[in-house]
């Protein structure tokens, strides 16, 4: 692409915001030390889109990925940066992105919207083996794949720590938000425990996920609006995140 850069114009067409995966940062430095000019057009990103489901984007904190697990990799470091960001207060944005060749990356479609773990091109250990181009067919990782990850991890580490977990890790009670095609026509939103999502069926792809921090009153007035069925605020509600320096969200 650069090569025919180099004496014509080329268009590389992208989803979501183009800034928002280092590979194009990588291709515009690469652009530049040949002396190809690079015109940028943005477009929405799920970055900024998740403010539809009522929480503050100033309240978000390190946005992370979760991917598919397989029988020998069992990443867990994404549930260490939730946990970071639940120790300052922080929302943090789930980008459920694709794993291939266990290099994990985020997606974002036409409506800037995050997806879960996409699955694409995907070859069995057999047929990589044997050289055979057969793929299986594409997968999407749901809201309630990835709630059941974490639920793993924080068995595993409540396991580890003699029962006990400490003060920002996750619970089952740890609320959060379901998002599926966020800009869509038929976009659905979920707010409740995060073990209720093992139950939740938000429809079709593509998928993203909420974990919450330090909850404002309006936040959570904004979350009861798309509550699970059957699940209400519990009273009194026990926020264990700590509360953040700032104060934006009081003004």
């Amino acid at each position: 692409m650069l090569r025919e850069a180099v004496d014509q114009d080329v268009v590389l067409l992208v989803v979501g915001d183009p800034f928002g995966a280092t590979t194009h940062s990588d291709l515009v430095l690469r652009a530049r030390a040949l002396g190809i000019s690079c015109q940028v057009v943005h477009n929405a990103s799920i970055l900024t889109a998740v403010g539809c489901c009522g929480l503050q984007l100033y309240s978000f904190g390190e946005t992370v990925s979760i991917v598919f697990w397989t029988d020998t990799w069992n990443p867990e470091s994404f549930y260490d940066k939730i946990a970071r960001n639940r120790s300052m207060g922080l929302h943090t944005l789930c980008l459920l992105g694709e794993l291939k060749n266990e290099i994990s990356w985020c997606a974002y479609d036409m409506f800037g919207t995050g997806t879960a773990d996409i699955k694409m091109k995907e070859q069995t250990v057999e047929n990589m083996m044997r050289g055979r181009r057969i793929f299986e067919p594409p997968r999407f990782m749901s809201v309630r794949q990835a709630a059941e990850q974490l639920l793993d991890i924080v068995q595993r580490r409540r396991e580890q720590g003699d029962g006990n977990l400490g003060k920002h890790d996750l619970t089952e009670n740890t609320i959060c938000v379901g998002l599926a095609r966020v800009g869509a026509s038929d976009q659905q939103l979920a707010a409740g425990p995060l073990a209720a999502f093992i139950q939740a069926d938000l429809g079709p792809p593509l998928h993203s996920l909420i974990v919450t921090g330090h909850l404002h009153p309006l936040e959570r007035d904004m979350l009861s609006q798309h509550a699970l069925p059957g699940w209400t605020w519990p009273e009194p509600y026990e926020d264990h995140t700590k509360t953040p320096n700032t104060t934006n969200a009081e003004a």
